[in-house]
């Protein structure tokens, strides 16, 4: 591709804004690569702000801050709010995709609808969730890709939101191997996200990076029973590794070109998983559940401002899919997870059950 790539951020939430954030600030400083605004997807809604009810979009690029999923974090001038999803991605030869999975089929239907992707756009996925129906898994890169037309890669890791956006040191890992790159390089792909306090690894394990991204957070669900009946450190820590071996077994079993390194080597796998089962919403929301009594959906509501619980519905669409694949007993603490939260299983028999 000739000429400077334009960048477009589909999805506004925590994470997305998050994102946003690094990709602003990396457009400007590598302005001889790329064009200098990005439009960032944002579901449009009335927030108060200063004693008046105002559209979201308005009060970000006012203030160039999002107010609701990521106050007191300012924002490069080039991140531009956009509430018309088509006009985001107009033009756009890189799109970047963070919002929750629940909402990617939509998104997908319209923007394949409007004709306005262009056919030499290639994208990055940021969502850590896979689709599961009971007959199949389908990793949302793939997804996206497929109904758009265009090569998608990945993007996960030990990433807690509040800390990238405040630029507190982290790694991530990137997954990007197209055959045909369209102008866009792997090492422009890392020169968009990599920043001094967000440390970029490049890979080329498209599955096993999305994988790891959605299976950790059943683990982090089973971490958080953990602290919510006060076992201990050394209590969540055999969950830990119970999980990512469930997570690798998995993996391996379902996409058997998997690099196993990618759950341990990168920060994907092992790291991500440690530190969404020390913190993260997860984990926050399952303690709650063993304190409260009350069901996640009520804990969603309360706790995360709108945000999305991935958890415990990826743990339901695992244990179904594993359920018609007669393999539930071969990944004993996902399915202890989904009977928790599904069933009734009372939360001190996890380790009965792992």
């Amino acid at each position: 591709m000739a000429g400077k790539h334009t960048v477009a951020v589909v999805g506004s939430g925590n994470w997305g804004t998050a994102i946003a954030k690094i990709v602003g600030e990396n457009v400007a400083q590598h302005s001889d690569v790329f064009n200098k605004d990005v439009k960032m997807w944002v579901f449009e809604e009335e927030v108060e702000h200063e004693g008046k009810k105002r559209p979201l979009t308005e009060v970000i690029n006012e203030k160039h801050e999002n107010v609701k999923y990521l106050p007191n974090i300012a924002l490069p001038e080039g991140i531009i709010a956009e509430p018309d999803i088509v006009k985001t991605v107009e033009g756009a030869n890189i799109l970047i995709f963070n919002l929750p999975h629940q909402f990617v089929g939509k998104v997908c239907k319209q923007l394949r609808e409007s004709g306005k992707v262009s056919k030499d756009a290639v994208g990055i996925s940021c969502i850590k969730g896979v689709e599961i129906s009971k007959d199949d898994i389908s990793l949302f890169p793939y997804t996206i890709g497929e109904e758009l037309g265009i090569y998608v890669g990945a993007l996960s890791g030990a990433n807690i939101a509040n800390e990238v956006a405040e630029e507190k040191f982290c790694e991530t890992t990137i997954a990007y191997a197209p055959k045909d790159d369209k102008g866009v390089s792997s090492d422009t792909i890392k020169k968009l996200f990599h920043r001094e306090y967000f440390r970029v690894g490049m890979c080329e394990d498209v599955a096993g990076v999305s994988l790891a991204g959605a299976l950790k957070n059943v683990v982090a669900v089973a971490a958080g029973f953990a602290d919510g009946l006060g076992w201990g450190d050394n209590s969540k820590a055999a969950v830990m590794r119970v999980g990512l071996m469930e997570m690798k077994k998995f993996a391996k079993t379902f996409f058997p070109d998997v690099r196993s390194a990618t759950f341990t080597e990168e920060s994907c796998g092992i790291a991500d998983l440690i530190t969404s089962c020390l913190g993260g919403r997860n984990r926050r929301c399952a303690e709650a559940f063993v304190k409260t009594g009350k069901s996640m959906d009520e804990l969603e509501q309360e706790m995360l401002n709108g945000q999305k619980l991935q958890g415990a519905g990826t743990a339901e669409e695992v244990f179904h899919f594993l359920d018609k694949k007669g393999k539930t007993d071969d990944f004993k603490l996902f399915t202890a997870v989904y009977k928790i939260v599904y069933q009734g299983l009372p939360p001190d028999q996890l380790t009965d059950n792992i």
